[in-house]
């Protein structure tokens, strides 16, 4: 099978278009069949050595297919199901490859109205933004929810789903995409290339924060008594948490987790028309590292999203 792997860490430049083995699916798992892989900063950080894996991995935990095999034992999917989901994250998936394994309940079935290239972009960014909200910080109709980088993968879907619980959203983002996120639910918008949010903004009971670095300080001085900080850039975040704590919020960093119930909440908001994909870029699986280079630039709206399968 193609495949796109690494052998040393490195820029997009390391991404390299290989011929790998086809994979079998062992015990409890399924053979998925790659129609699209989603691409995602875990992948740029996991390529230049900063992930949590500590070597070279073939990247992609965002994928959408169509089952091919089954392994002993596995009773939720069938030969033929089109499926996605986000398998095995933190450890090694393999995404970017015309085949993969994954557990069987990594995966869910995939939304019909939605493309496999909009699926894939809709497993990790989309139980990112669910477990945030819903699991971590118990997201009510009412609470005021602040989305940093909110055009961006994580923060369009975050924007659609807090809307979905009836909280009222307001988003980071440049003027360029004020009018997008309008359009998916935001109430109220900062651009933080001319303004401060920091000073701007009070009152908040939830920020999702998806840059790090000093943002999740900054953060702090938006909330409300017991409001809390929700922080996915990096693991240096949980140091936050002190700092929250003596000013009587809270802060904590979460690391996504493979999720076929968040899945179908997903799916299910997908079938109600309460959260839709936009798509940035969509490029061929030989043009991964082109995509790395868009996404790492910082100014995607929406999912950059690689085709593996027609």
């Amino acid at each position: 099978m193609r495949a796109i792997d690494q052998v040393t860490f490195g820029g997009p430049e390391v991404l390299q278009l290989v011929e790998a083995d086809k994979p079998e699916p062992g015990p409890g798992e399924v053979l998925v069949r790659v129609h699209a892989a989603g691409v995602n900063p875990t992948d740029y950080w996991h390529r230049a050595g900063g992930g949590l894996l500590g070597r070279p991995v073939r990247l992609g935990w965002d994928v959408s297919g169509v089952v091919e095999a089954v392994g002993v034992g596995v009773a939720v999917h069938r030969p033929g199901d089109a499926v996605f989901g986000m398998p095995r994250l933190p450890h090694e998936a393999g995404g970017y490859a015309e085949y993969l394994t994954a557990p069987a309940r990594h995966l869910a079935p995939k939304p019909a109205t939605l493309s496999h290239v909009e699926a894939a972009g809709l497993g990790l960014a989309g139980l990112t933004a669910w477990q945030a909200l819903v699991d971590l910080a118990d997201v009510q109709p009412g609470r005021r929810v602040l989305v940093h980088a909110a055009a961006g993968g994580v923060g369009h879907l975050a924007v659609q789903l807090a809307k979905a619980k009836g909280a009222y959203v307001i988003g980071t983002a440049r003027a360029a995409n004020h009018e997008f996120l309008r359009g998916l639910g935001a109430d109220e918008l900062v651009d933080h290339t001319t303004a401060d949010f920091a000073a701007e903004l009070s009152d908040v009971d939830i920020v999702v924060d998806t840059i790090g670095g000093e943002y999740g300080p900054r953060s702090l001085r938006t909330l409300r008594p017991g409001g809390i900080v929700v922080s996915l850039a990096s693991p240096a975040e949980a140091a936050l948490a002190e700092p929250a704590a003596a000013a009587g919020r809270r802060a904590r960093f979460m690391i996504v987790e493979p999720d076929q119930a968040g899945l179908r909440a997903l799916s299910g908001l997908v079938a109600t028309g309460q959260l839709r994909v936009a798509l940035d870029t969509v490029l061929p699986l030989e043009e991964a590292a082109k995509a790395h280079e868009l996404g790492q630039a910082g100014r995607a709206r929406g999912k950059i999203v690689l085709t593996v399968a027609d």
